[in-house]
């Protein structure tokens, strides 16, 4: 008996010395993983002052926090450099009583006609209260329209500042214009009631939902997450370790919001997105610390030497996936429209902060609570059960020596694949395109999310305004030469009052540069029928018009349309610049030609049958007329640097195999076996907390949350278990294809299978 246990233990000796010689042209190298060999190990020695910076951090994010939720804002919805935002700049400058952005003062009371001399007056008190405010300008009450409710009323306000002024000046206009009513008004059912209407407005009230859902989303995902946690690591205490890094980065990385919202403007979306990819990250980066390292403990390591060998392995492929996710959210800055800006802060923030939690907090508690680590153990995983074969230490105990079991379901499965890899492929591809047949009719748009807006008064006050077919009110800026006469706008206001979409049309002049024409249709201003009135009101002024006239539109619908438009427009360029810097970061990793393609091709193979269920689930159910407009630019760089995650746990492992052996099948199957409960504890963990934003009440939060959750689920099973190994096995030799490359990797081959002979002697 003691011969066979030293058999075994020789066996995981010889088996640490195959994880501890890095790959040539993986993990960063030789330097790379020594460097970070050595890095882990100083972490190590100096666990407690880790421990005690990054307890500092988290004590000081959580002060922060509180100060965080006074400060945050709405998306930005301009588009720098668009015809509205052009046409808003006109407007200002030659109507500056108009403002930056008309508002509308809805009025509305319970028993009175709007002719009533007491709704009159409360109007007027109203009108007086805000014009003396220096951030409102002019103020045009707007005539009835037919089929307008006789006790609603309507005046047009111009309000002055930037986006960010206009936002933070909301709440005290609201209130001087409800003070103003309730002095006017005698109450009860002779009070008249007023609230401010109009796309900022809207999505102010958005922001102040996003915090309370986020805490809900909390409450759901970190229990589950930490569930995923202790039946994959087989026990409580193990658990916990990234439980306590991933909590300590989430609190640094919303305590770094909290310090910037200080100085910079911080949006709702940020703050949310940042917080669930921090929490991902955060779980899975740790996740693939804590395995290597009690892999190194099974060995028989010592503490602080296995904490600075998973740094060193593992930490290398953290590195690389955090850098992938950097570049993938940095592709995002080149697009013109500031919500997409505010998408890649959350991503390379989340990105940096799990990194940095991952290299030195993780190595830096390991060791200090490596006899806690084997606390909890759940009955199966105790040392009275033998695990299957093939079972990692990682992921139970160590078998006991000398008995003879049958392979698991799921190694017989990677043997069957291996032998088959046709039909597999074949399989995968035909699933995955089954998947991305409903993608060929995706609509895409922008909408008030109505339903979270229900029972607030913006929500009522907007459909209270679509019902009296005033909502969707467009300010046409025609400049025309200093000095000569205002536009002849006659046709063109004739042929719209002849409209019978048209409830309102009104035409100013400055008396200098700028004509004015105010029009309302009858529609939503974030629907189909809406977008179609504006288009063909530029047909019209095209024809109606002097010839050569510049028509420049701005107003909810034409905001939105331009904010669709840029981010649709920009998702091309993001595609290019992040194909071309995966495939780069991939052609340099492994030193292949085929493993980039191929990974490229498969991850744009994912990504449509993502958006292909994802309109299947919302679109064609009927829960949303279409998808949000926003989302293939955020879906698509968060899926693409998560697809490239588990690229790199599941072929670094293959590469480690292929150029110690030369044998490529031996080498795929062994890339399965050590990975396939990695890689699917760590997107299981992904995929629970992307799914916890479908709890939330915004319907692009929805939509979000499901594609990056179905994303992760079919990379991590169909693509990365299935169609990635298949497609190697048939590649063979081919896959570590690179000119000019042969005959320095045989050299580089033939040295480490010398130093494993060495080693394992």
């Amino acid at each position: 008996m003691s011969g066979t246990k030293a058999t075994d233990s020789a066996a995981l000796r010889t088996g640490q010395a195959l994880h501890d010689h890095p790959a040539p042209g993986t993990g960063g190298g030789r330097r790379g993983s020594a460097a970070l060999g050595q890095w882990g190990r100083a972490v190590a020695r100096r666990g407690r002052l880790v421990a005690a910076v990054w307890l500092a951090l988290a004590a000081g994010s959580a002060v922060l926090l509180p100060g965080l939720t006074g400060r945050l804002t709405p998306p930005s919805l301009e588009v720098p450099g668009s015809e509205s935002a052009a046409a808003a700049a006109l407007i200002a400058r030659g109507f500056p009583e108009q403002g930056t952005e008309q508002v509308i003062l809805s009025f509305t009371s319970p028993a009175l006609d709007a002719g009533h001399p007491a709704y009159q007056r409360a109007v007027a008190a109203v009108t007086r209260a805000m014009d003396a405010r220096p951030d409102v300008g002019a103020l045009l009450p707007l005539p009835p329209v037919a089929g307008q409710d006789g006790r609603h009323a309507y005046v047009l306000a111009g309000v002055h500042g930037d986006e960010l002024a206009r936002q933070r000046n909301l709440p005290a206009q609201l209130a001087t214009a409800r003070q103003a009513a309730r002095e006017a008004s005698a109450g009860g059912p002779q009070a008249v009631e007023v609230t401010i209407l109009g796309v900022s407005r809207a999505f102010a009230q958005l922001a102040h939902t996003d915090l309370a859902d986020l805490r809900a989303m909390e409450t759901r995902t970190v229990p589950l997450a930490a569930l995923l946690l202790v039946l994959g690591l087989g026990a409580v205490g193990a658990a916990a370790v990234p439980l306590l890094v991933g909590g300590a980065a989430i609190l640094t990385a919303a305590g770094t919001l909290a310090l910037a919202g200080r100085f910079w403007p911080v949006d709702s979306t940020i703050l949310t997105y940042t917080v669930t990819m921090a929490v991902g990250l955060g779980l899975d980066y740790t996740l693939l610390i804590l395995l290597r390292y009690r892999e190194a403990r099974w060995a028989g390591r010592p503490p602080r030497a296995a904490a600075a060998h998973a740094t060193a392995t593992a930490g290398s492929t953290v590195a690389w996936c955090a850098v992938a996710i950097l570049v993938t959210s940095c592709a995002l800055l080149i697009v013109g429209v500031p919500w997409a800006r505010s998408m890649a802060l959350a991503g390379m923030l989340a990105a940096s902060v799990t990194l940095l939690a991952a290299l030195t907090l993780a190595p830096a508690l390991l060791p200090r609570l490596d006899r806690w680590l084997e606390r909890g153990t759940l009955p199966w995983r105790r040392p009275g059960r033998t695990p299957r074969p093939g079972r990692t230490p990682s992921f139970g105990r160590a078998p006991r020596p000398g008995r003879a079991e049958r392979s698991p379901a799921w190694v017989r499965g990677a043997g069957h694949l291996m032998r088959h890899p046709v039909r597999y492929a074949t399989a995968a591809v035909l699933v995955l395109l089954l998947a991305a047949l409903p993608v060929l009719h995706l609509r895409a748009g922008l909408h008030y999310d109505r339903d979270t807006l229900a029972g607030t008064d913006i929500g009522t006050g907007l459909a209270r305004l679509e019902r009296d077919g005033v909502a969707g009110l467009t300010s046409l800026a025609l400049p025309h030469p200093p000095g000569t006469p205002p536009v002849d706008t006659a046709a063109l206001a004739a042929t719209l009052r002849a409209d019978p979409r048209v409830s309102l049309v009104a035409a100013f002049d400055n008396g200098r540069d700028l004509t004015l024409m105010l029009v309302a249709d009858r529609f939503a201003p974030d629907g189909a029928e809406a977008a179609g009135f504006l288009r063909d009101v530029h047909v019209l002024a095209a024809r109606l018009l002097p010839a050569g006239q510049r028509v420049l539109a701005v107003g909810p619908a034409a905001r939105l349309a331009d904010l669709s438009a840029a981010s649709l427009s920009g998702l091309w360029r993001v595609l290019l610049v992040v194909l071309l810097a995966s495939f780069a970061l991939l052609l340099v990793t492994f030193r292949s030609l085929l493993i980039p393609l191929k990974a490229v091709a498969m991850n744009l193979l994912c990504v449509c049958a993502t958006f292909g269920l994802l309109t299947l689930a919302f679109q064609d159910a009927g829960r949303t007329p279409d998808v949000n407009a926003l989302l293939p630019l955020i879906i698509f760089t968060i899926v693409f640097g998560l697809s490239l995650d588990y690229e790199v746990f599941l072929v670094h492992r293959v590469c480690e195999h292929y150029r110690r052996t030369g044998d490529n099948t031996a080498a795929v199957l062994h890339g399965l076996r050590h990975t396939a409960r990695p890689i699917t504890l760590a997107a299981a963990i992904m995929a629970v907390t992307f799914s916890g934003l479908m709890f939330t009440r915004r319907v692009d939060f929805q939509q979000g949350g499901f594609a990056v959750a179905v994303a992760i689920v079919l990379d991590a099973t169909v693509i990365r278990m299935v169609l990635v190994p298949a497609l190697m096995r048939l590649l063979g030799q081919r896959n570590w294809w690179l000119p000019g490359a042969q005959r320095r990797r045989k050299v580089e081959t033939a040295g480490t299978s010398r130093s494993w002979a060495s080693s394992s002697t």
